[in-house]
């Protein structure tokens, strides 16, 4: 059927196309194209000599041969296939047909050798084809276009044409077979030099659509006795092709006199010259009859006769009504006003002038359009200045006017176009899409009568600014590929009664959250720049039902995905092109994934549960520290490293004063007030009242007055070679000893204790110590210490064992005084200050032995051998 089409448009329009040509004329092998189901052969273009039947199936019913250069057609071509129904031979070269080249093919219901080669009709051929439907045979080389006796047979023929370049003429009897076939479309085709034409030619003709394609340039009068054979016959469409092709018509007598007698729903007239005289005298018998109201010009070649004069008399065209009058790619806009007057316009309903390329639009032509109900000026180039002129006066114009189409021109601007149409009463259908409308420049000052419910602006190129000089009445606005990157939200408040807005192929890069638009239905937002949309994005839309928003750059997010559940499952809102058209764009990872897939965690976007859940985390999180503080003495660890760097600051600035010097004790007795008897009585003695006495810190008697107790802690430990703990029950109990403690870890840190000293008064257990005792608990599990012994014959091996931990004494500093009792003392200026270098080796009782080395004043160094207490 399309292939049929095809062919009749061919014929209509005048299409002599010429197969494709090559060089080479040898068929590739399997040359068709066949489909899965293997009814149906595409064999277009491949340049065939013949029918390639070896390579298709049986089973096909539809092959296509068209433009091919095959040029006969026998009869074992289509023998093998008894199922074809569709026959495509178009633009062959075919030039011969064997008589029984369609014997098996009798389920035939099209057969399409339109433009072949043909020098007669195949009456034989086609006689078993009791079933075709459509028959294209136009276009080939017969002279004749008599039809045999046997098409009385086809009876289900809906669809014929014939003819060609060659037939100089129609003769009565020609068409008699088909005087009781009931035909839809019939066309003839005849030589450019028409010959003759009888007078009942076309009598027998029974068809809803007829086309002649004839030229009556040298027998004008046969146009005539073709109108009179089509005389009380009722046509859909009656199309003649290039009545005069070669010449303009300049007789007198009226040849289209038969047209008053004719029924046709339009009147097409295609390509051919017309001047204006063979125009008027169309036109008055169109005005004389009320049996066709459509009339199509196209592609008409008009001219003014050189002798036409105008007489200054009214035009004789005052009373034409037409339903539709087209006027279609027209050589000279003058046909217009053929007669100089548009008086011709009057009563016409619905008037299309298209590529005619006006270069003016005269203040009488819109007061002559009185009638007209639907104006088409599209595709015209039309400027602004074109079709408004100042100068014209337009209230009143075109009162009933309803539809005004501007598309496919040369407009820019919207204030203009709005002083033309302000006077249009009742005009509600503005289209003026492709043009060039929309810049701020000529967008102001817009006055628009208040009727237009439906403004098109497609393709245009608007700023957001131009959509304040848009009609606030509209109720359906279409500014779909646009340009726009962002909307104007004052001309939506004044848009009250928008109800549907097409805003597809923008550059819209967000949704503004104040849109309101409380009657808008119907939303289209596809292609444009935005990715984030949300479920409160249309919330001040309470009557939106329809949505098209795909094709958008979407960042996949919970607030997505929200918006896609809530729309889905509350069914308000339909989202027409879902979900196809929807997918993401950011991030990365999810880059082209359908949005309908997007399926995020519940606690990734349910913020509710992730307060919740923050919050129970933090509290364990704070529940679990506390624990540790509780059990570890976490506090009480912070505070002594708070005193610590505390006096670390002190002892700083003292130094930076010249303040401090090297060591001033051999050891710093760390002790409980509850063993500060045992201290007085036997430590200090023992170890004070010697031929070489070692220099001990106590607190009761050495630290200085008036200065902190931590800062004097922290400075006596730091000026001591080496501590001393004295071990009890009360000194686990004591705070400052804990202190103590604390205060020589700190200073033995990356050590390994060697400078500090174990002594245990009385035994205790290291597994019932508390927990900031861990560093001692690990001294008394993996080192040795020295316990006092309870019976009196073995405390001198204890003495000789503590000094042997102690080392020998050496000379100390006594530049600062660090007592009470030494703060007036002056120090011989002999006395050698305690090497700061000098580390004992040997931490306990045990340990490795160690050396005492101390640089003398004349740099020479002494090396003592500590030692190994056993």
């Amino acid at each position: 059927m399309i292939g049929t089409l095809v062919c009749l448009w061919a014929l209509f329009c005048g299409i002599n196309t010429s197969p494709p040509l090559s060089p080479t004329s040898a068929p590739a092998v399997a040359p068709c194209l066949i489909s899965s189901s293997g009814r149906s052969a595409d064999c277009v273009g491949k340049q065939l000599d013949s029918v390639p039947w070896q390579h298709l199936p049986s089973t096909l019913e539809t092959i296509d041969l068209s433009y091919n250069e095959i040029s006969a057609i026998h009869a074992n071509d289509f023998s093998q296939f008894p199922n074809l129904r569709v026959l495509l031979l178009a633009f062959n070269n075919i030039s011969h047909i064997d008589d029984d080249a369609f014997r098996e093919n009798t389920l035939l219901e099209n057969l399409n050798i339109f433009n072949n080669s043909l020098h007669e009709i195949p009456a034989v051929a086609l006689q078993p084809l009791s079933n075709l439907k459509i028959l294209s045979m136009s276009n080939n080389l017969y002279k004749h276009a008599t039809l045999p006796d046997s098409f009385a047979n086809f009876y289900k023929l809906q669809v014929l044409s014939l003819g060609g370049p060659l037939v100089m003429g129609l003769r009565r009897g020609d068409f008699e077979p088909l005087r009781n076939i009931a035909l839809q479309t019939f066309a003839i085709k005849c030589s450019s030099h028409l010959g003759y034409y009888e007078r009942g030619s076309l009598q027998a003709v029974r068809t809803t659509q007829m086309g002649f394609d004839m030229a009556f340039d040298q027998k004008p009068n046969a146009l005539l006795d073709a109108l009179s054979d089509l005389a009380n016959k009722s046509f859909t469409n009656l199309q003649f092709r290039n009545v005069f092709e070669f010449a303009y018509y300049t007789g007198e007598k009226d040849i289209f006199r038969g047209l008053e007698n004719i029924t046709a729903h339009r009147l097409i007239f295609y390509r051919g010259k017309f001047n204006e005289n063979l125009l008027r005298m169309l036109l008055l018998n169109l005005q004389n009859t009320q049996t066709i109201k459509r009339l199509r010009l196209q592609y008409i070649d008009f001219a003014r006769s050189p002798s036409f004069v105008d007489s200054g008399e009214e035009s004789s065209i005052t009373d034409l009504r037409l339903d539709q009058l087209d006027l279609w790619y027209i050589s000279n806009p003058d046909i217009l006003r053929f007669d100089w007057r548009f008086t011709w316009l009057s009563k016409i309903k619905d008037l299309s002038i298209q590529h005619v390329y006006l270069n003016s639009a005269p203040c009488d032509a819109w007061l002559e359009m009185r009638e007209v109900r639907t104006l088409d000026v599209s595709n015209n180039r039309l400027r602004d200045d074109y079709i408004y002129n100042r100068r014209c006066v337009y209230k009143g114009t075109l009162p009933d006017l309803h539809t005004f189409n501007l598309t496919n021109n040369e407009l820019t601007s919207l204030r203009d176009l709005s002083a033309l149409t302000r006077y249009f009463a009742r005009m509600e259908v503005l289209d003026v899409s492709s043009n060039n409308l929309g810049s701020a420049a000529y967008s102001t000052g817009c006055i628009w009568y208040q009727n237009i419910t439906r403004f098109i602006a497609r393709h245009n190129q608007f700023v957001s600014a131009a959509l304040l000089c848009l009609p606030a009445t509209v109720e359906y606005l279409d500014l779909s590929y646009c340009s726009l990157d962002e909307l104007d939200m004052a001309f939506f408040r004044k848009a009250s009664n928008l109800r549907e807005l097409l805003l597809s192929g923008n550059k819209i890069k967000f949704i503004p959250p104040s849109w309101k638009s409380p009657s808008l239905q119907s939303l289209e937002l596809d292609g444009n720049s935005f990715g984030v949309i949300t479920k409160d994005s249309f919330l001040y839309m309470p009557v939106l039902t329809k949505l098209k928003a795909g094709n958008n750059p979407y960042q996949c997010t919970c607030e997505l995905r929200a918006f896609v559940e809530n729309t889905i499952s509350k069914e308000k809102v339909n989202l027409t092109d879902w979900p196809w058209n929807y997918q993401c764009y950011h991030p990365q990872p999810l880059l082209k994934t359908l949005i309908s897939k997007y399926l995020p965690g519940r606690v990734a976007c349910d913020m509710r549960l992730v307060i919740v859940i923050c919050v129970a985390t933090t509290t364990a999180v704070l529940i679990v520290l506390m624990v540790i503080c509780y059990v570890f003495d976490l506090p009480w660890y912070t505070k002594a490293t708070y005193h610590i760097i505390r006096a670390k600051y002190r002892a700083y600035q003292e130094k930076a004063t010249g303040e401090l010097g090297p060591f001033a004790y051999h050891a710093f007795i760390s002790y409980s007030h509850s063993d500060a008897d045992w201290v007085r009585d036997q430590l200090l003695p023992s170890l004070e009242n010697n031929r070489n006495p070692y220099r001990l810190c106590i607190h009761e008697r050495d630290f200085t007055p008036g200065k902190w107790i931590i800062d004097n802690i922290i400075d006596n430990i730091e000026n001591s070679r080496k501590v001393m703990f004295v071990l009890s029950r009360h000194f686990v109990n004591s705070e400052w000893c804990n202190y103590e403690l604390y205060f020589a870890q700190q200073r033995s840190m990356g050590k390994s204790f060697s400078d500090v000293i174990l002594v245990v008064k009385e035994p205790i257990d290291a597994g019932s110590l508390p927990s900031k005792y861990c560093k001692l608990k690990k001294m008394l599990s993996t080192k040795t210490y020295l316990e006092w012994p309870e019976q009196a014959s073995q405390r001198a091996f204890f003495w000789t064992q503590l000094r042997s931990v102690l080392g020998r004494p050496c000379p100390i500093s006594r530049s600062r005084s660090f007592s009470v009792r030494s703060r007036g003392r002056t120090h011989s200026d002999d006395t050698q200050p305690l090497d700061t270098s000098d580390k004992l080796q040997v931490a306990v009782v045990g340990g490795e032995p160690g050396r005492i080395e101390t640089e003398t004043s004349e740099g020479v160094v002494n090396q003592k051998q500590l030692p190994v207490v056993t």
